[in-house]
């Protein structure tokens, strides 16, 4: 049978393979209610805390949370639910929303060394890849989101939103649909109900192709990793250097890459467009000391015929 399929499919890959407990977020939708349930199947009510974040921004938000107490003792999961409050003033809302659940999630399952689930499906894929694609000019844009990002795993990825919406009936695990991804306000919401229809209509198999792509360019980037860390495997201690000679001789392509990776590992996570500075970087003087901001808190630093980055 289907949720079988769906059961061994997440033994298979091992994303939430034993020791590591789970913490599984579960915002009361159908693809994060399919796979709260399938953790369950897989390791156990007692190896799994699902985390509902309340934001208290729409109507519906008491049910969303009510409905997820419910299948959490329905399925005899304990359930830790966060109420953040918005900072005043203007800013992004889904931003300040993801970076205020993954902040909650990240905080449970440091306490335990737990693994943090989400129920990302390959339809969120497509939608990734997209939205990223118009407006993020960069190589990652087509990479999308990865199945094992440091101690966040992403089961269904290969999972359609149509299975797990299957899952969920055949099982009879009731979801919440959230009114806001509807609103065409929304970027994202754009991107699903308007540009990944209209790609559909000029080729039926549209949002597989996007998948394969991705899938190809992230093996890809698999041969571009090693040729950067060979590179910077000559620094000396722990800190990510390389010679200003051996910088500008590298081909235009990696010296890029070599320049977002020194960008990435000083501020701690990826510092957007640092790549596109690579020429200005290979031109700094190689005598006494020069710098140059990278964007995103960090600026290469070139001393002593050294480059590095570094956050002021």
């Amino acid at each position: 049978m289907e949720e079988d399929l769906l059961v061994q499919r997440l033994i298979d890959d091992g994303l939430i393979a034993p020791p590591a407990p789970l913490v599984a977020m579960l915002s009361g939708g159908r693809d994060s209610v399919c796979m709260l349930d399938l953790a369950v199947r897989v390791r156990g009510g007692e190896a799994v805390r699902a985390l509902h974040v309340n934001y208290g921004l729409r109507d519906a938000a008491g049910e969303d949370e009510r409905c997820c107490a419910e299948l959490c003792e329905r399925l005899g999961v304990e359930l830790e639910v966060e109420r953040p409050r918005r900072p005043e003033g203007p800013g992004n809302l889904q931003s300040w929303a993801r970076d205020a659940r993954y902040a909650a999630a990240a905080q449970l399952a440091e306490a335990d060394g737990a693994t943090i689930v989400t129920g990302h499906t390959a339809d969120d894929q497509v939608e990734t890849i997209l939205y990223r694609l118009a407006s993020s000019p960069s190589r990652r844009a087509l990479l999308g989101m990865r199945a094992r990002d440091g101690r966040l795993a992403r089961p269904l990825l290969g999972t359609t939103r149509e299975e797990t919406t299957e899952y969920c009936r055949r099982h009879g695990l009731p979801w919440c649909d959230d009114a806001s991804n509807q609103e065409p306000a929304f970027a994202r919401n754009r991107v699903r109900h308007g540009l990944i229809p209209e790609l559909a209509r000029i080729h039926p198999a549209a949002a597989e192709n996007v998948l394969r792509t991705a899938a190809l360019l992230r093996d890809e980037a698999e041969v571009l990793d090693s040729l950067v860390e060979a590179e910077l495997g000559r620094s000396a201690g722990r800190r990510r250097t390389i010679s200003q000679e051996r910088f500008a001789e590298l081909h235009p392509a990696l010296r890029r890459l070599v320049l977002q990776r020194l960008a990435d590992a000083a501020a701690g996570r990826p510092v957007p467009g640092a790549a596109r500075f690579a020429e200005q970087v290979a031109g700094l003087r190689r005598t006494g000391r020069s710098m140059l901001d990278l964007g995103g808190g960090v600026r290469a630093v070139a001393e002593r015929g050294v480059l590095r980055a570094e956050r002021p």
